[in-house]
């Protein structure tokens, strides 16, 4: 009895550590800078999106991202966390983001936005692509704020499997940044 209570101790034990850990985690996992007095303006609060590309990012109140879809995939992320989900033709999605960041100086309305995936794996039928990207948005946003239009820097890792690439690393150019020119637009206000 006494081996059962205290083998039960411990796995609870861990299972609580490891539950705050990764509540804690996600907290931090959005490092917010804000020039000037510091507070992230009401109007950038809310949800934007990239139609071309399938970005969206949500503003919080305090400047951080509460969650993105990413452009691989199109899949809802949130910052620290591991996201799983169905993907198309029986296949599986593995998203681990990372540490993001946000940074807004407001004499210019110039706004930054860096989004980590640490890892990701997403597989349609017997074909796989996976790896890890940043991706970095830097761009002013409109007087009105209802615009943000941001150059796209991306520094993708990414490893296809299909049956005649298996464990592929695709080339990448570095040199051929920023990637695109996109337009965001805002599309709600969080509460």
């Amino acid at each position: 009895m006494k081996q059962l209570f205290l083998l039960l101790f411990c796995g609870l034990s861990i299972f609580l550590f490891c539950s705050c850990q990764s509540a804690s985690r996600s907290k931090n996992a959005v490092e917010v800078t804000i020039a000037g007095d510091g507070r992230f303006p009401e109007i950038l609060m809310g949800r934007w999106r990239n139609d071309r590309h399938g970005w969206q990012i949500v503003f919080e109140q305090n400047g951080r991202i509460s969650s993105a879809v990413h452009t691989i995939g199109r899949v809802n992320i949130k910052p620290g966390q591991i996201t799983n989900v169905p993907m198309k033709r029986e296949g599986m999605g593995v998203f681990k983001a990372g540490q993001w960041a946000v940074q807004y100086a407001p004499e210019t309305r110039e706004l930054l936005v860096e989004i980590v995936l640490e890892y990701f794996r997403a597989e349609m039928g017997t074909q796989a692509l996976e790896g890890k990207s940043r991706d970095i948005f830097i761009g002013s946003v409109s007087e009105d704020g209802q615009q943000w239009t941001a150059e796209w820097f991306a520094f993708p890792e990414y490893i296809v499997f299909t049956e005649i690439y298996d464990n592929y690393k695709l080339p990448v150019d570095y040199n051929d940044n920023p990637r695109a020119t996109l337009v965001f637009k805002k599309i709600g206000q969080t509460k």
